[in-house]
């Protein structure tokens, strides 16, 4: 293919497109198509997951979709935006993007639903709602991932009175591994549907959801600072007072940083300059430079913080509850009954300092309400969300091993898209519905087309 200056400005357009938006151009596609076929390797954007499949591709709809199903080679994995930690997507057989078939279809206006094609990213969706004067009634804090990939995996927001992403889909297609299109409500196929909604993508991959919505709300958010032990001891009233709440603890410090969103109909404020990346990588330099000394270290960032004033900010509710993330981590969060959470924190804070463990990045506590999706891990309890990150280029599985086990110890459930070491065996006891989603995936999918090496262990199934 002929490189000249103006083809290759054209390609740097349709580039810049591709990372703005996360479609792919067809400028991009044509060339693609016009090369001759190579082995592409893929990473997750933490960098800590990766794999090198024999096929990539990335179909444009549903029918090419069905005709890769029936050929490709096995494993098929899809991939949204490679936000998950745990090894879901790595395989060697064919790895699928969802980045073409992404977009609005059609929404109802008076039953305040949505249907969007499966690899739309979350902000996308947002911003699609927002045209249409509709809103979710709850985001994650990172609104980058499809929608395919955030309901699998049970992405969700906080709040005691709201669900996962998952539980806002009211329909979906689904793809099978005979290359059949299945729909799925909660009227048809409603077996398949409260298991397709959180599948890991094992039962086929979701081409199209429906999403339940509400009319376009505005948040009053307000972030303040305090004693991390005063923090637990308002929890359960925060939780109760606050349509939103969740706090993060910074390691060394003895503080948390609390923030709560409430429904309001006043103006929006300007919105503030983001400063958590720069805030971030100024709690790594503190750990670089005082982390031989505990007590200096949290004296520093007790007398940074005390300073602080707090935060209010007005807008519509899909720009206050996601926020831009681009500082890179590994993270392990599990779901614990909601009761726990306080208490399983306060022993993570003491392993982690007692034991003086290299850690900068903030622990996030949220609550999500529960469900009746089979493989959710809000099935049936009212769960407390703990989180803990690890800088992507240090090694965190010495932080996570020490943490995980007080998560056990307190009935967790881990984050399907975030790091674990359970095996089928500890599954099998955490989901009252896990044989019954066994024996579902084998019916639909009896030679494991979709099971990589990773997922064969969670199911427990002989490769």
């Amino acid at each position: 293919m002929k490189i000249s200056r103006r083809n290759m400005l054209q390609f740097a357009a349709s580039a810049s497109a591709l990372a703005v938006t996360g479609h792919i151009p067809p400028l991009l596609t044509r060339a693609f198509a016009e090369e001759p076929r190579r082995v592409i390797p893929w990473k997750n954007w933490s960098g800590g997951q990766s794999c090198t499949p024999a096929i990539r591709i990335a179909p444009a709809s549903e029918a090419e979709l069905a005709d890769i199903v029936q050929k490709s080679a096995a494993p098929i994995r899809a991939v949204g935006a490679g936000h998950s930690f745990s090894p879901l997507v790595p395989t060697e057989g064919t790895l699928v993007s969802l980045d073409r078939l992404s977009g609005f279809v059609s929404h109802d206006a008076a039953a305040h639903r949505a249907t969007f094609k499966a690899g739309t990213r979350l902000g996308a969706m947002a911003s699609a709602l927002a045209e249409r004067d509709l809103a979710l009634d709850n985001m994650p804090d990172i609104n980058k991932q499809t929608i395919a990939g955030a309901i699998a995996t049970a992405t969700h927001g906080t709040g005691i009175e709201l669900g996962s992403l998952s539980t806002f889909v009211t329909g979906l297609k689904l793809m099978t591994a005979s290359g059949e299109l299945v729909t799925g409500d909660e009227t048809t196929s409603s077996v398949l549907f409260n298991a397709a909604r959180v599948s890991l993508g094992a039962l086929g991959i979701v081409t199209e959801t429906t999403m339940q919505a509400r009319p376009l709300y505005k948040l009053k958010r307000r972030t303040w600072i305090a004693p991390v032990e005063e923090m637990l001891e308002q929890a359960p009233e925060l939780w109760a007072k606050h349509r939103n709440f969740e706090f993060y603890y910074v390691p060394y410090s003895g503080m948390a940083i609390g923030i709560t969103n409430d429904e309001t109909d006043e103006a929006e404020t300007p919105e503030p300059v983001n400063e958590d990346d720069d805030g971030l990588m100024q709690l790594k330099q503190l750990q670089d430079w005082l982390g031989w000394s505990p007590a200096v270290r949290r004296w520093v960032i007790q007398t940074i913080m005390g300073g602080m004033d707090p935060e209010e900010r007005v807008d519509y509710s899909h720009k206050t509850l996601s926020a831009e993330r681009n500082v890179r981590f590994n993270e392990m969060e599990y779901h614990l009954p909601r009761e726990a959470g306080p208490q399983a924190l306060r022993e993570i804070i003491a392993a982690i300092e007692d034991n003086n463990i290299e850690v900068f990045f903030p622990i996030e506590l949220r609550t999500t309400a529960p469900d009746d999706i089979w493989l959710s891990p809000f099935y049936r309890r009212d769960s407390c969300s703990i989180a803990v990150h690890r800088f992507h280029e240090a090694d965190y599985e010495p932080y996570f091993s020490a943490i995980e086990p007080i998560f056990r110890r307190h009935d967790g459930r881990p984050h399907w898209g975030k790091l674990n070491t359970l095996t089928a065996k500890d599954f099998a006891a955490l989901y009252p519905k896990w044989q019954e989603f066994l024996e579902l995936r084998e019916d639909i999918d009896p030679e494991g087309k979709f099971l990589n090496p990773y997922l064969r262990t969670v199911f427990g199934i002989d490769a």
